[in-house]
């Protein structure tokens, strides 16, 4: 197993699902669970105020991450909601709901069940630390600028680098200072700044650390 954390655009996503490929090992986002869980707050009027409301809410959600030929699909309870997952809506609350600590407990053991099935690269916020704390580690991190810089081709021309960048401190700062499994570099991590690497430049430092070659 491979835990993979780091902050927003520090290139988790598309860095876990390479070396998943080269591994052979199923690629689990966890983020995708969070985003669903805003988004079907938002679509069933569960307001995102109301912690236990949220709990409620993700107890009561069975999540699936399957792998297709067009990528990963959520299904939250049997339906598939991906297309629902990137909206500027969900974007805007999804650290909220994420800070809830009975959400995260109620998607924390999903993630833990769903590594039960076999080897796993997973990646998030609180992998290392709290969901698989027995698996090799690894802290993405990156400057806020290159971060900024990668959000915006993400976003093309949605938003502002003003606003991506605000939004990015905003959910830093959320992730960082939350109660339950704040966002934190594990004591046996490597961390891999990703600066002035492409993605391959990454996956290699990632495979060469966790084998004991850096």
């Amino acid at each position: 197993m491979i835990a993979i954390d780091g902050p927003v655009a520090s290139g988790k996503t598309v860095v876990g699902r390479q070396l998943a490929q080269r591994l052979g090992y199923r690629f689990i986002d966890t983020g995708l669970m969070y985003r669903a869980c805003t988004y079907l707050a938002l679509r069933d009027g569960v307001a995102i105020e109301d912690p236990d409301a949220l709990t409620t809410l993700a107890s009561a959600t069975v999540m699936d991450i399957v792998v297709t030929p067009n990528g990963e699909r959520l299904l939250a309870n049997g339906e598939d909601v991906t297309v629902h997952l990137r909206t500027p809506e969900v974007q805007a609350l999804v650290s909220n709901v994420a800070k809830v600590a009975g959400v995260r407990v109620a998607m924390v053991d999903q993630q833990q069940r769903m590594a039960e099935a076999g080897e796993v690269v997973m990646v998030g916020r609180d992998i290392g630390t709290k969901v698989l704390p027995g698996a090799g580690k690894v802290y993405l991190d990156a400057s806020a600028d290159e971060r900024v810089r990668r959000r915006l081709a993400e976003v093309a021309g949605s938003e502002t680098e003003a606003e991506v960048r605000e939004n990015l401190e905003l959910r830093d700062k959320i992730d960082s200072e939350r109660e339950e499994s704040p966002l934190r570099v594990a004591d046996d991590a490597v961390v891999v700044l990703t600066d002035a690497l492409d993605v391959q430049g990454v996956v290699g430092a990632v495979i060469a650390a966790l084998s004991g070659g850096a």
